[in-house]
């Protein structure tokens, strides 16, 4: 209890801040308050974590700025994974069809080289398979598959996503 409310009146609005723009201070304080943070991960302005303790990010991760990771249950973040501004982590709704509205939390994880662009949103339970994209304000409710390119709401797949290599540019 102590923990949550030192996170809600002192880690949270450091990392939140514009004030603040470095991003190894909010690793580290987020480190402090249980979250497990790779190396490299660059943190924008006005990011909001519910919960650090239930947050895993892998190497060399983007985290926007205005991201919102809403993580009652586990968020985990892979190495090279891009969350662009205003993203939305979701991991909890109600069940509207019982009475007692009861609460489902769902584990978010977004695997390695992926990509969530700006003001998408990922509900509970939601894997974003390697590789894969959600495209400007795309919505998934369900998990996408590996080097897959999805857009809309509800997502849906558009193409495979292809890597050009770039060794056989040349400069002239």
């Amino acid at each position: 209890m102590v923990k949550q409310l030192l996170w809600f009146y002192l880690g949270s609005p450091l990392v939140e801040t514009a004030l603040l723009p470095f991003s190894g201070l909010k690793v580290a304080i987020l480190r402090l308050f249980g979250a497990s943070i790779g190396q490299g991960v660059r943190i924008k302005t006005q990011v909001k974590i519910k919960f650090p303790w239930r947050l895993t990010v892998g190497d060399h991760a983007w985290l926007g700025e205005g991201l919102w990771i809403d993580n009652l249950a586990q968020v985990t973040i892979g190495d090279h994974v891009c969350l662009s501004q205003g993203v939305y982590l979701c991991t909890g709704n109600h069940d509207w069809s019982r009475p007692s509205f009861d609460l489902r939390l769902g584990a978010i994880h977004i695997q390695a080289g992926s990509w969530v662009a700006a003001k998408a949103v990922l509900g509970p339970g939601v894997i974003v398979g390697e590789g894969a994209i959600l495209s400007l304000g795309g919505v998934a409710t369900q998990s996408l598959e590996p080097w897959t390119i999805y857009s809309g709401n509800p997502a849906q797949a558009i193409k495979k996503r292809e890597l050009k290599d770039d060794r056989s540019q040349s400069c002239v």
